[in-house]
């Protein structure tokens, strides 16, 4: 619980596996908003990111992956922060139109909501994404050249930016799933975006997110899943990650809020062989898993031995009363 009394929850949907709640575009965030209103909530971007929308409240605190681990080993804490001042760093790859609808987007996003971008570098290299889907139905990937996305960080870091946001280019993934437009399935890119943004913001130690800049941003007129139609209906996926990163708190050694204030962890049913729910259970904090969210994974509680620990519920809204009283 934090200082003024309230709860402090962390509602935690993993990127890439192809949950049935949270593994598209924003649609896990409808939840974490009622969530939200019930306790101050740690989320990572896959939860409220929506391409041209976002999910994310004032209530909420902005965390991507390694920082989320971070957070829960006791390592970092975590810093409530308001009008960061963001850098972007575009791959050198995207083509010159693509990259003119993004900084077209950053003038619109920072007109409509005062959001302070800083500034914009492109990297001296290719950065080489590439991603994939194995066998059982998990996003992964590889960078050839992360490193030029390090160089370019530092450089936006150097002129006063506090949160990083990253766009590198990435092929059509259409082929790789068809059909994450009817809502099943998973979203081919998200592993490799949790690479790019974990690397970033271990090395920097600063807030940061990733969005995908593809060579067609036609608006598409196909009738898709709600689930994944906000990606169809924007050109650029780049204003769910600014306006995250705009309220996302900084990290801290000292001070602040640490995982010793957590109250609850809400996961997906069968996602569990992840830090956040070790080291909750390490710390006697309470973990409710949602049998409605499943998963490309098969790992629950009773295959990691942890069900005395882990409360079963089987929907959202089950968990929301629970955590009302």
């Amino acid at each position: 619980m934090l200082e003024n009394g309230e709860k402090l929850g962390a509602f935690i949907v993993p990127t890439g596996i192809g949950a049935s709640v949270g593994g598209y575009a924003g649609d896990a965030s409808c939840w974490a908003r009622k969530f939200a209103e019930i306790s101050r909530l740690i989320v990572n971007p896959n939860v409220v990111n929506a391409g041209g929308f976002s999910g994310i409240t004032d209530k909420m605190f902005y965390v991507e992956g390694y920082s989320l681990d971070e957070f829960f080993k006791g390592n970092l804490n975590l810093i409530p922060s308001t009008n960061n001042k963001i850098g972007v760093v575009f791959d050198k790859a995207i083509p010159a139109d693509v990259l003119n609808v993004h900084i077209n987007t950053i003038n619109a996003v920072k007109c409509v909501y005062g959001i302070d971008v800083i500034g914009y570098e492109v990297t001296k290299e290719d950065v080489g994404v590439e991603f994939t889907l194995d066998e059982n139905g998990v996003s992964a990937g590889s960078v050839k050249n992360i490193e030029t996305l390090l160089l370019s960080s530092k450089n936006l870091i150097s002129k006063g930016a506090e949160a990083i946001a990253l766009v590198c280019m990435f092929d059509d993934p259409e082929e790789d799933n068809l059909d994450y437009a009817n809502g099943i399935g998973t979203d081919p890119v998200g592993g490799v975006e949790a690479i790019l943004s974990h690397y970033i913001s271990k090395e920097l130690g600063i807030p940061c997110a990733h969005s995908p800049a593809f060579a067609d941003y036609q608006i598409s007129s196909e009738l898709v899943s709600g689930k994944a139609a906000s990606e169809y209906i924007t050109p650029t996926f780049l204003p769910c990650i600014l306006l995250g990163l705009n309220i996302a708190p900084k990290f801290s050694k000292n001070g602040g809020i640490s995982v010793k204030d957590l109250d609850f962890l809400v996961m997906p049913y069968d996602s569990l062989g992840s830090v956040p729910v070790f080291e909750a259970v390490k710390r006697n904090i309470k973990i409710y898993v949602v049998k409605e969210n499943r998963t490309a994974l098969n790992v629950t509680s009773d295959t990691l031995g942890l069900s005395p620990y882990i409360t079963e519920v089987e929907t959202y809204s089950q968990c929301l009363d629970l955590l009302k009283y």
